[in-house]
């Protein structure tokens, strides 16, 4: 699939997106499930592509008890790099990109430099985290904020997501969304879906998909 219409910004999500992050987001979650006798896979379905304290803040009451567990997943996420590499692709995509581009994440700047660096990933030259906005996703105001920042128009950006809550985001935002990985939830349907970023160039802002250099 090539979309022929140039995009002005390309904005990515960070985990799951550009950097494969599944073994410490595992670990992390999997503790966290432990110490609150939660089902792992429930807290790990939850969590994807939310902001931590949503997360906590979901399963956890008192405001006491919420700021101490934010802290305990904030400790991990800023030492465990174990098993973190790029989602495949990403590098020489990011590596090439002649267009305005931007990471929009959950996550913090810490934790977001720690990962793309863990991944060998070129630093974004603009960065919103969940530090930027009142709203996480799946409010689009993240990608709103990063259009605004670019001084581009949302909708001459070509955004790259993979969970549920980003995507809801993305699409909220008046983006063009594409979706990396096997999502098949119903924030999916009708979207452009793509393994990796093996068969993705972009050109120009232009997206081409499929077999490299397919016109």
């Amino acid at each position: 699939m090539t979309h022929h219409e140039p995009f002005e910004a390309v904005l990515f999500d960070m985990d799951g997106t550009l950097v494969d992050s599944t073994s410490v987001v595992e670990r992390i979650w999997t503790e966290f499930a432990t110490r609150h006798h939660l089902d792992p896979l429930e807290v790990l379905r939850f969590a994807h592509g939310r902001p931590t304290i949503a997360t906590v803040s979901h399963f956890v009451t008192g405001a006491e008890a919420v700021a101490t567990e934010v802290a305990l997943v904030a400790a991990a996420e800023a030492t465990d790099t174990a098993g973190v590499r790029e989602v495949a692709g990403a590098h020489r995509v990011l590596s090439a990109l002649d267009s305005l581009w931007a990471v929009v994440t959950s996550a913090t700047p810490q934790i977001t430099q720690l990962r793309m660096a863990a991944a060998g990933l070129p630093t974004p030259p603009l960065l919103v985290t969940a530090e930027d906005v009142r709203h996480g996703k799946p409010s689009p105001e993240g990608y709103k904020l990063a259009a605004t920042k670019l001084s581009v128009d949302i909708r001459r950006c070509l955004i790259f997501e993979d969970a549920g809550p980003g995507i809801a985001a993305a699409v909220a935002s008046g983006g063009t969304v594409v979706v990396v990985g096997d999502y098949q939830g119903e924030h999916a349907a009708g979207l452009v879906q793509i393994p990796n970023f093996t068969t993705t160039s972009l050109n120009n802002g232009i997206l081409r998909t499929g077999a490299l250099g397919e016109q």
